[in-house]
């Protein structure tokens, strides 16, 4: 479990490449007719309105899969259900991406579904192998074939023009449908947020764009957050290997929704027969730790052990907390991060109008968050100079975070070379008090006052 701290030890300074930030993929499209369409025409026919909604097909990244969107309109009296039309279905591109037009406006929700042929594909995201039922198994990042019966929904706002599909929104559709007002955007959006809880995720990561694991290296921007969704995804094909009751990932999906259809729920340490949330938040905690080997970037590594140790925390609450005899799914709060050594951002001013402004001192999460030898600092970028002026993201190079044995005496650091970078685990810490600060530097070369001090005891 201390990973970490060797990679940190192997590569010193973290050097990285731009931030991506992930975002929705919503087109701008413009008909060519229009523009030869005499003027007169056109103000008497005028084009149909139609909105474009894309997004990912993420398990692995899913190949030539089938997507069909529909709107989701309500009745009279209130219940919202998916509105029928005869549609070709788009197929997913190489890199798992599709986009579909509806006609009408930005108005709405809709609820998107993948299905497979015989021409769909999916990248093993399984480190090393995916097994399968009465063949040879794939190796990590190589494609295999879908049996018939797999499929993926999400749903989404129009408006946000962005609809993934994963397992985790194929759950989360699920369990919109117990809903007695049926798949109403209330219903949709407070399923998001549950399955988030359960797997232990921040508000809102279902939403992200999910990352291909097997390419992690060309994708430097990609969050712990993000990957920690991935990971998740991952574990339900990993469930496959070496388990002779479950033959493929539908196996695993239908069990899984089954049982949210039924009763709202996953089992929690399971009963001998149905997958327990215990089997997937372990497996993806497995698949985090592989990954680390897989890849060659010391940030993405870093963030992996985040996700890892996350993800262990989550199977020690729900073993430690809940026990083996409550076997529904609790929903719990999101950890108190609140420092109480520190007294509040400051700023210093040493007279030079370039130094960039002081960060707010990091933040090492509560003990039962991490390792006892470990401290998981947090931070939040400046958005002003020490004399003001306003600080763009783009202007921040990294941060650089010291730490030692004394407040007087922070003889230790660690370079951080990314701005979009908020946290860094610190582990292998002997026994003892130990303080951390932090500071922010710039494109430039200019650097901060160091942060006010917080401290752990190990």
């Amino acid at each position: 479990m201390s990973t970490c701290g060797n990679n940190l030890t192997k590569h010193g300074l973290l050097t990285l490449s731009l931030a991506v930030l992930l975002s929705g993929c919503g087109l701008d499209m413009t008909s060519s007719d229009n523009a030869t369409t005499p003027q007169s025409e056109a103000s008497t026919t005028p084009a149909a309105e139609t909105v474009e909604l894309a997004g990912a097909a993420m398990k692995g990244v899913i190949q030539q899969g089938l997507v069909t969107a529909t709107r989701l309109i309500s009745d009279k009296d209130g219940y919202y259900a998916p509105q029928r039309q005869a549609a070709k279905p788009v197929l997913t591109a190489n890199d798992g991406s599709y986009v579909w037009q509806l006609r009408g406006k930005a108005d709405s929700w809709a609820l998107v579904e993948l299905t497979a042929d015989s021409n769909t594909r999916m990248t093993c995201d399984v480190v090393p192998q995916c097994e399968r039922s009465g063949a040879e198994p794939v190796a990590f990042g190589d494609t295999m074939m879908l049996d018939d019966s797999f499929s993926l929904r999400g749903a989404g706002d129009l408006r946000m023009e962005t609809v993934n599909l994963t397992p985790l929104t194929h759950l989360a559709v699920a369990l919109a449908e117990r809903n007695e007002n049926g798949l109403s955007p209330d219903a949709l959006s407070g399923a998001y947020e549950r399955v988030e809880s359960w797997f232990g995720l921040a508000a809102g990561s279902l939403r992200l764009d999910p990352p291909d694991l097997t390419r992690l290296d060309e994708f430097n921007g990609v969050s712990a957050d993000a990957l920690q969704v991935a990971v998740a995804n991952a574990a339900f094909l990993a469930l496959v290997n070496n388990n002779a009751q479950w033959n493929n990932i539908s196996d695993v999906l239908n069990n899984v929704a089954t049982q949210i259809l039924e009763t709202g729920q996953i089992s929690l340490m399971g009963d001998g027969e149905n997958i327990a949330l215990a089997d997937l938040v372990s497996a993806a905690a497995v698949q985090a730790s592989e990954l680390q080997a897989e890849v060659d970037s010391s940030v993405i590594s870093q963030r992996l052990v985040v996700a890892e140790y996350r993800y262990v925390q989550r199977f020690k609450t729900i073993a430690e907390v809940y026990g083996e005899d409550d076997t529904s799914v609790v929903d719990t709060p999101e950890p108190d991060t609140s420092d109480d050594n520190s007294t509040g951002d400051t700023v210093a001013d040493n007279g030079t109008d370039n130094d960039t402004s002081e960060p707010p001192a990091p933040e090492p999460s509560p003990e039962d968050t991490v390792p006892a030898n470990a401290a998981l600092l947090s931070w939040t970028a400046p958005l002003t100079r020490e004399n003001g002026d306003s600080l763009a993201m783009g202007e921040i190079a990294g941060f650089e975070v010291v730490y030692g044995n004394s407040e007087d005496s922070l003889d230790q650091s660690l370079a951080v070379g990314d701005a979009s970078i908020d946290e860094l685990l610190v582990d292998e810490l002997t026994e003892g008090t130990w303080y951390f600060a932090i500071r922010t530097l710039d494109t430039d070369g200019n650097r901060s006052r160091l942060s006010e001090v917080v401290y752990k005891q190990i």
